[in-house]
């Protein structure tokens, strides 16, 4: 049996789409009961997305509802409703944390703000997962990760070579969301431990736009600093200015090997003696990291030409005996079959719906003990709805009457 360092805490989920889910996902791997409200007709939103960036999927088999909900229990309840209300606050008074993505204004609305759900509970951990935050004037704006999270954050831009006239788009869905999502959870793994500490139960927060400023905080920090903010450039085979030892370098079937020396001196002698040029670490112009730095782009000319002399497979085994660091450019497919990301489990399986073959998911990133992730397929909608109601002590005449007026599924 996986450790389970979340193991006996419950969480109370209302949020659609994957970034407050993602943060369900990963405590459900982690252990914990994860309870997510949808609404009982329609279920999340996300449910419905059967094509993105021009691929279709099969709902029953379906990615964007796997990745964010796997391991968690379904239930269907109207939050518009009074009744469906009810029933909310009588799970709350079981969990240990309330997770949502609502807009202030509608949490305000249908009464599952901080206030309500502390009325019930005064012990929950409150966490809230936002566009732009919690504060400010624009807290009561939606978003997704295409816009918090990518272009206002200044990633598209930072990101895509002045060249372009323009910025690239985000070529990942759910890329913030899911960053974000893992933000949310050590933020409640934190909360509780406090918790468990002081007796103190606090609110947490994190917002798309924190997540991006926090991922691109190096930059940031350096461009309030100097004025001046790292870009990107247009690719091409070559060495970063000042530094031959990092930069993409294309092999001649096209394959690409990215270089990434960051501190060339200790390996100029494995470099040079790797790409089939030993007397290269003799002379003078490269033999020392400053006259290395200083004629990079005569030593880049020539790494170049070395690099196109061998096709992409003799440099990946070829480079394995290099003492500096490099890694060979990969497409998120090939990622799927790395060796070093299987041997680290990070694909695991879960059945699937459908009866078909088991759907292969990523793993979170923080690993217990070495041991692979053990979870259950994401719930279908409402599936769970009736079992969780009664371990909750909502007697079943009352479970009857409710799904007759359509507060519950």
């Amino acid at each position: 049996m996986a450790t389970q360092v979340m193991k006996g805490v419950r969480v109370l989920e209302v949020a659609q789409f994957t970034f407050v889910p993602a943060a369900g996902a990963i405590l459900a791997d982690w252990g914990a009961d994860v309870i997510k409200i949808e609404h009982p007709v329609r279920g999340d939103t996300q449910r419905g997305f059967v094509k993105m960036g021009g691929v279709d999927t099969n709902p029953n088999r379906s990615p964007f509802v796997e990745h964010p909900n796997r391991g968690k229990r379904s239930v269907g309840v109207d939050i518009s409703t009074p009744e469906g209300m009810e029933v909310i606050y009588e799970l709350a008074k079981t969990a240990d944390v309330f997770l949502t993505n609502y807009l202030p204004r509608q949490r305000q609305k249908m009464g599952f703000d901080i206030e309500d759900i502390r009325k019930v509970n005064p012990n929950i951990i409150y966490a809230r997962g936002s566009a732009f935050g919690d504060k400010g004037p624009e807290r009561d704006v939606g978003g997704f990760d295409g816009t918090a999270f990518w272009n206002r954050s200044g990633i598209a831009d930072a990101m895509s070579p002045k060249e372009l006239g323009g910025p690239i788009s985000q070529g990942i869905p759910a890329f913030g969301d899911s960053i974000g999502g893992m933000n949310i959870a050590g933020g409640i793994a934190a909360a509780l431990f406090h918790r468990e500490r002081t007796g103190e139960a606090s609110e947490v927060d994190v917002s798309l736009l924190s997540t991006a400023w926090w991922a691109s905080g190096t930059s940031i920090d350096m461009g309030i600093e100097t004025g001046k903010v790292m870009g990107n450039r247009m690719p091409q085979s070559g060495a970063n200015p000042g530094n031959p030892l990092m930069g993409n370098y294309y092999a001649s079937d096209g394959g690409v090997i990215n270089m990434c020396t960051l501190t060339p001196g200790p390996h100029i002698k494995s470099f040079f003696e790797h790409i089939g040029h030993p007397e290269c670490a003799e002379d003078e112009r490269f033999s020392t990291p400053e006259n290395l730095m200083k004629n990079w782009e005569a030593a880049s000319a020539i790494i170049v030409d070395a690099f196109a002399s061998k096709d992409f497979k003799y440099w990946r085994e070829h480079l394995k005996t290099y003492s500096g660091q490099w890694a060979p450019v990969q497409s998120l497919l090939d990622i799927a079959t790395d060796e070093q990301a299987l041997a680290n489990d990070m694909l695991f399986e879960v059945e699937a719906a459908d009866g078909g073959e088991p759907i292969k998911l990523v793993r979170g990133p923080v690993q217990f003990n070495h041991e692979a992730t053990q979870t259950s397929r994401a719930p279908l909608a409402s599936e769970h709805t009736e079992l969780v109601l009664m371990e909750a002590g909502i007697e079943w005449d009352r479970i009857e009457q409710l799904k007759e007026k359509g507060a519950i599924a």
